[in-house]
């Protein structure tokens, strides 16, 4: 697991090989992960937006952005914990991902960035 905290929150990733839904031989390979954000501030914040930068070991890259996450723009009370699980596939057997989430700061509505710390995704076989 791999945390970071920007702004008086932290986000954690783990990350998980998903082989039932990955197909090696096409060169399909998915990933699961799962991300903590917790709210470390005196005030609640929602979650707007997220930009991700997704690397295959190919040296592609591509970004994903939108609003919220999993359909939703969650909001974090003082001390709470949001949790959700999605999911990345790549061509290749390793790759990387990092990215943001603009929040904002529900009492004075002032939108802030925070950063997704870096995380690799490998397929288990490769880590020997």
């Amino acid at each position: 697991m791999v945390s970071k905290v920007t702004e008086g929150v932290t986000v954690s990733v783990e990350t998980y090989y998903q082989p039932d839904y990955s197909n090696p031989v096409n060169g399909e390979y998915m990933f699961a992960y799962r991300i903590g954000i917790e709210n470390n501030n005196p005030f609640p914040v929602r979650l707007l937006h997220r930009h991700w930068h997704i690397f295959d070991s190919n040296a592609s890259h591509r970004e994903v952005e939108g609003e919220g996450v999993v359909g939703v723009q969650p909001t974090i009370q003082p001390g709470d914990r949001y949790q959700y699980v999605s999911g990345c596939n790549l061509r290749t057997e390793m790759g990387r991902m990092y990215g943001s989430y603009t929040m904002e700061n529900i009492n004075d509505k002032r939108p802030f960035e925070v950063n997704i710390p870096a995380f690799e995704m490998i397929v288990p076989f490769k880590m020997n």
